[in-house]
């Protein structure tokens, strides 16, 4: 049944299609989303009234805002159970969406064994894949046959992610061989563990960053990995779910920063008006501030203004030009740099890179700027035009406009290239070199370098 008939249903107090559903694979992810399009009031009464073993499967899948308001009308005991049986990553992820004085109240709901697992979970560092890792997780010993193993699976496992890995441990716990699941069902059951393995695995150290993870994930294709301390025993699992989600945020974060805003701390439907003003208008008016330089560059070459009119007419041409490579320079290594394609160390590649590329995207420029200046001057050209100050200098226009579009062009690049580098080997994020800063930064200077270039080419006869 499509979503939008199943909540036409809902809607309409009749909850039987939605339960008849409840045993497909995608369930908890589709209902989440019919609960998120759902009027509150709805989504709360629809989720008190599903089996509490749903609940707890549907709950992970829902949005922070949902969950924080089906928890306001739940009762105690109810909160109890959902988180006590939630999986400890995404026990981490609610208690991370609280506010400060909320965690001891929920942290009370807790039994013994999950408080103590959750405390743990939470001292590790925020951006650490500890605090994404599951801690319910079943390991095998390799001497173990296949069946015992498969016995002692089904016995112990729960049915999760984390059970399409299986991972070999030996007496102290430390982390000996991974296995696939499907290797033992197609293995003979009579077989040690320790002949069907092969000596190789990948795994994370508890402190690693959840963005170095991804890396791992992708290079090695992997649904499961390994967490294991400093002594390589293993602590807990990291599925590839976990990194989609942190892939996810992470470009968004980045996506928002490089538009020139801090980034949102929940959905932009979800952000409330006064919230977004704030997100967005911080950097408005650092940026704002920033080009109030313009003015002032401009201020000081007022001279060449006022006897070289026209010279304002080529102030859009030339500093939109310098803030628009700059805009692709940065773009581009940062990209690159959040691919693990460059580190700071290139720094000096980088530079003579964009310098080359600045360079010739500025001869491409000034040539077209030149045969626009030569195409109108013979087009419009008339001996009795009060406008012949322009035409008579013509060609002086032409080369300034030429060598001012090399000078910003190149200068965007540079800059564009290098801010992100200079930002990273401060340990600051490079999304933060916004394409709107980039953009001011090189309009102030692209004023200076063209008017200078101006006053050079024409100062004979200013």
């Amino acid at each position: 049944m499509a979503l939008v008939d199943l909540k036409d249903k809902i809607l309409e107090g009749d909850l039987s299609e939605l339960l008849h559903h409840s045993k497909d694979e995608d369930y908890p992810a589709e209902v989440a989303k019919l609960f998120e399009e759902l009027p509150i009031e709805d989504a709360v009464k629809t989720f008190l009234a599903i089996p509490e073993k749903l609940q707890v499967k549907i709950f992970p899948f829902l949005d922070h805002v949902t969950q924080g308001r089906i928890m306001d009308n739940l009762t105690r005991v109810q909160v109890s159970y959902i988180l006590n049986n939630l999986d400890s990553n995404d026990r981490i992820a609610f208690f991370e969406s609280l506010k400060e004085w909320e965690v001891p109240d929920f942290l009370s709901y807790l039994n013994d064994k999950n408080k103590k697992a959750t405390f743990d979970l939470m001292g590790y560092p925020e951006e650490s894949v500890a605090r994404l890792m599951n801690t319910n997780f079943t390991a095998i010993r390799k001497e173990m046959t296949v069946a015992e193993a498969v016995e002692h699976l089904r016995r112990y496992h729960q049915d999760s992610e984390v059970a399409n890995m299986i991972f070999v441990v030996d007496k102290d716990g430390k982390l000996v061989d991974d296995i696939p699941v499907r290797r033992l069902v197609l293995t003979d059951p009579n077989k040690k563990i320790a002949d069907i393995m092969d000596g190789f695995y990948v795994k994370l150290n508890m402190q690693d960053k959840a963005e170095d993870a991804i890396d791992k994930f992708k290079e090695y294709d992997r649904i499961a990995l390994p967490v294991t301390n400093a002594n390589n025993v293993l602590i807990g699992v990291v599925t590839v779910d976990d990194m989609i989600d942190v892939a996810e945020e992470k470009d968004t974060q980045d996506m928002q920063q490089f538009g020139g805003m801090e980034s949102l701390d929940l959905p932009y439907v979800k952000t409330g008006f006064f919230s977004l003003i704030q997100k967005r208008s911080g950097w408005l008016i650092i940026l704002f501030l920033s080009e109030m330089l313009t003015a002032t560059a401009m201020t000081h070459f007022q001279g060449a203004l006022d006897k070289f009119a026209f010279l304002s007419i080529f102030v859009p041409l030339i500093i939109s030009s310098g803030g628009n490579s700059g805009s692709q320079a940065a773009t581009l290594i940062i990209r690159a740099m959040a691919l693990k394609e460059l580190t700071v160390r290139d720094w000096w590649y980088v530079m003579r890179r964009e310098v080359l590329s600045g360079l010739t995207l500025g001869l491409i420029l000034g040539t077209i700027g030149v045969i626009r200046i030569t195409v109108w001057h013979y087009a419009g050209w008339d001996p009795e035009s009060q406008n012949n100050v322009y035409h008579l200098h013509w060609m002086l226009v032409a080369i300034t406009i030429f060598f001012s579009l090399i000078g910003t062009v190149m200068w965007g690049t540079i800059s564009g290239s290098m801010i992100p580098v200079v930002l990273k080997a401060f340990k600051l994020d490079p999304a933060t070199s916004s394409a709107p800063f980039v953009a001011t930064l090189v309009d102030v200077t692209g004023i200076v370098i063209y008017f200078t270039v101006a006053v050079a080419v024409m100062s004979g006869y200013m």
